[in-house]
């Protein structure tokens, strides 16, 4: 049996009914690297209380920013249960954008 060594972080979305998140995640140690959100302070003050495709390609932006901060460039893109449709495309299209590639 071999191992695969190339390990790839997870990024998985969130959304409650008021906010979105994103966490980049490392399965492995089983921890939350990085994460954004609606009510991070780096995003809260650019966007409007307001959780629409807009906010979410802002959260997209800055996520995909820091992922790049760590010198992570492939990525797996967990959605979760959601559909892959309006906020969670806008997260995708935003992070892609920046040159994360998943």
């Amino acid at each position: 049996m071999q191992l695969n060594n190339t390990r790839r972080f997870r990024l998985y979305i969130f959304k409650s009914n008021k906010h979105i998140y994103a966490n980049l995640i490392d399965d492995y140690k089983q921890k939350v690297i990085t994460s954004s959100s609606t009510i991070s302070k780096d995003t809260k003050s650019k966007l409007k209380p307001i959780r629409n495709c807009n906010t979410a390609g802002i959260v997209g932006a800055n996520i995909s920013l820091k992922i790049k901060a760590l010198g992570i460039k492939k990525i797996i893109f967990d959605r979760g249960k959601n559909l892959y449709h309006g906020q969670v495309k806008a997260i995708a299209d935003a992070t892609r954008k920046a040159g994360i590639i998943f």
